[in-house]
Order: C-alpha cells, then sequence, then structure tokens
C-alpha cells in the first residue's frame, strides 16, 4: 500500500478510549443494532466487562 493510500483509509474510533484507528485494523464486536470497534483486546475486554455488569444490573 502506498503513502496516498494510507491517507485515504477509514478511520474508527475505539468505542472504549475514543483512538482513530485505520478500519483495516480495528477488532469489532457485532451486535443486533451496532457494531463496535476496539484498538486491541485490552479495551474489548474492558468493553465486555462493563456490559457484563451492567446485564447484571450493577
Amino acid at each position: 500500500m502506498n503513502d496516498v493510500n494510507k491517507a485515504e483509509e477509514e478511520h474508527v474510533q475505539c468505542d472504549v478510549c475514543l483512538k482513530e484507528i485505520p478500519a483495516s485494523e480495528a477488532k469489532n464486536a457485532e451486535a443486533s443494532d451496532y457494531v463496535a470497534h476496539f484498538c486491541g483486546l485490552d479495551c474489548y475486554e474492558k468493553w465486555t466487562k462493563k456490559a457484563e455488569q451492567e446485564q447484571a444490573g450493577g
């Protein structure tokens, strides 16, 4: 990939830390109504734990 294509590549924000990352590098978790993007496993795990706590009512 050349520099021109890199500049044009779509970016998304991590749903936890809001860091901008290339869409092609983002990890994602699909839900029925949306797609969440994560910059890495650490943010994905934080998101998962928060969702579990919310489901448990805490």
